[in-house]
């Protein structure tokens, strides 16, 4: 059974993260799912868009502390969508955290509702948002992100737009999508996939600089044993140790 549900509608294809018992957590499984899909979308001619969304209350609770991705899926992943040859729109309508932030910062635009919820919560487990910042540095504010790093606090969609995580954000999400998506009907297949590849080319040769070294970082931050106590309180649903 997959971590991923399908549909299509004029052109545009919408993948929902569907692991909803699980926050839609990123396990090695739904990786690996959300990577087949990808890839069947960038070989359907009919694609002309792709849309990524999820199921429950929640887009990404980050990696799945039970199941956790290979740091080298993560980032085959997130480069995935990035030279994908078709446009893709995250649609947020509930919460965000960690390595699902990352997903964002992949897609090409992203909308969210008024109600969606966003935190770069590593630090509070003892690791660093190392391979997300691969897609996310480079299009977000470095003040902004900075505070959000090293804090750990939650935030919402209007900060969220200023700080550039999303495109846009509005009481209904569908009401701000849909105008994006009749864009993208109305615009010329082989002109989108030319278009994106101007539009990520900054990204993409962040990836080639920095990819091995953030890959190595987040794999010795997750063996560490602040990392162990960190995931460990989570669990458990406590303090860290070194919370004061």
């Amino acid at each position: 059974m997959t971590t991923v549900r399908r549909s299509h509608e004029r052109g545009i294809t919408t993948l929902a993260l569907d692991a909803p018992e699980r926050r839609n957590a990123l396990s090695a499984r739904l990786v690996g799912d959300l990577a087949e899909a990808l890839t069947e979308c960038g070989e359907d001619g009919d694609v002309r868009a792709v849309v990524l969304t999820h199921t429950g209350n929640t887009f990404s609770a980050g990696a799945d502390l039970r199941d956790p991705p290979h740091p080298d899926s993560l980032v085959a992943l997130l480069r995935q969508i990035v030279e994908l040859p078709r446009p893709v729109v995250a649609r947020v309508t509930g919460h965000v955290r960690a390595g699902g932030l990352g997903l964002l910062g992949a897609c090409d635009i992203a909308v969210a509702s008024d109600a969606a919820t966003f935190a770069f919560t590593e630090v509070r487990i003892g690791v660093a948002p190392a391979v997300i910042s691969l897609p996310l540095l480079p299009r977000l504010d470095p003040r902004a992100v900075a505070r959000h790093y090293l804090t750990g606090e939650r935030f919402g969609a209007a900060e969220a737009a200023r700080i550039g995580l999303v495109t846009a954000a509005g009481e209904d999400a569908d009401d701000v999508l849909e105008p994006v998506l009749d864009g993208l009907r109305r615009s010329s297949p082989e002109a989108l996939a030319e278009t994106k590849r101007l539009l990520t080319a900054k990204v993409l040769d962040t990836f080639d600089r920095e990819a091995a070294d953030l890959t190595a970082l987040s794999a010795r931050l997750f063996s560490s044993a602040q990392a162990r106590e960190g995931m460990t309180a989570f669990l458990e649903r406590r303090d860290a140790s070194w919370v004061l």
